[in-house]
């Protein structure tokens, strides 16, 4: 065992939190009241998270970082539960692949192709890139396009151009840069991480002033298409639902892009006697659960329309405007990380 500090991104922001090395496998512990304990960047690894979970538990138990839960999932393709520990159901948005015609034709409607058609018609274009000074320099430009997006305020705005190049640079001999354009204009970009034959989306956003062009969807189609020639069998996007919230905008979109939820295993081991009466209470995954679903939607709603009326009021005249189109247009799109 090995314990030391290593630096996470969290919320847009590079922080330093706890590590333990433990069978080859960083486990970070985040949070105040609640320390979770965590394998650093579960979601991008090839192959099994934790083999041997009972040597995870041992070892965290004597950390001098005394964590209180330690969290770790099956892979999103192993259905059934393999341990006897606690468990809830965990969930992502994939596209099973099988050709890009069947996606095309049978897993995306009419009006979703009539979009994508639209914005290449418009001049729209993706295509790979190479990540270098001139893709890092597109991403920091529409970073900084706007402060706001989805209704809440963007974490990458107001990034210097060295940051940003930094923060994108991570997993590079497994990643594929996707980049949208109009003309010689950079419209937008997704940044894609293969583990093994699962492709998953680490981040796509794209200019909110090109949002006529549909070019979230186009870059979406890019990646189903270039993911069957790779022969990859997933292609994944997050969570299809969070928490309980089955009616959001994000789950929307994913569903008019073919994603459907897959359920998998997530387990919860208790380390401390605080894990357990927290566990018990079933507060380890945060109050937001606690907050009836309506409420939440009002609150968030709320949120949205406050940061509407900040914007407008530091624009004025036709920024003005185009700050509410921002705003008003970001409500119908992904969020985005």
């Amino acid at each position: 065992m090995e314990e030391g500090t290593i630096e996470i991104s969290s919320s847009g922001k590079q922080i330093w939190v706890p590590c333990v090395t433990i069978d080859g496998r960083h486990v970070i512990i985040t949070g105040k009241w609640c320390r979770m304990a965590v394998i650093k960047g579960e979601q991008w690894l090839e192959d099994e998270p934790v083999r041997d979970p009972e040597l995870f538990v041992s070892t965290l138990k004597t950390s001098a970082f005394k964590p209180d839960i330690f969290a770790f999932s099956q892979r999103m393709y192993e259905i059934r539960p393999k341990h006897s520990y606690y468990m809830e159901w965990d969930n992502l948005a994939a596209i099973p692949i099988t050709t890009f015609e069947e996606w095309w034709e049978k897993r995306v409607s009419r009006k979703l192709r009539q979009d994508i058609t639209r914005g290449a018609r418009l001049g729209l274009t993706v295509a790979e890139a190479e990540y270098d000074d001139a893709l890092a320099k597109g991403i920091w430009e529409t970073y900084n396009e706007t402060p706001i997006r989805s209704g809440r305020r963007y974490w990458h705005y107001g990034k210097d151009f060295e940051t940003v190049k930094r923060e994108n640079a991570t997993h590079l001999d497994r990643s594929q840069f996707l980049v949208a354009r109009c003309g010689e204009e950079f419209v937008g970009f997704m940044k894609i991480v293969h583990a093994g034959r699962i492709a998953h989306i680490l981040q796509i956003v794209a200019k909110q002033k090109h949002h006529d062009k549909r070019p979230l969807n186009a870059l979406i189609a890019k990646a189903v298409e270039l993911c069957h020639q790779r022969g990859s069998a997933y292609f994944t996007y997050g969570r299809y639902t969070y928490g309980s919230n089955k009616t959001s905008s994000i789950r929307e979109f994913k569903h008019r892009n073919g994603f459907v939820e897959i359920r998998f295993p997530r387990y919860y081991i208790p380390l401390t006697l605080k894990g357990r009466m927290i566990l018990g209470s079933r507060l380890h995954l945060g109050w937001r659960r606690l907050v009836p679903h309506q409420l939440y939607g009002l609150l968030v709603n709320a949120r949205a329309m406050y940061l509407e009326k900040t914007a407008l009021k530091s624009k004025t005249g036709a920024s003005a405007n185009l700050a509410a189109d921002t705003v008003k247009t970001s409500l119908d799109e992904p969020s985005e990380t």
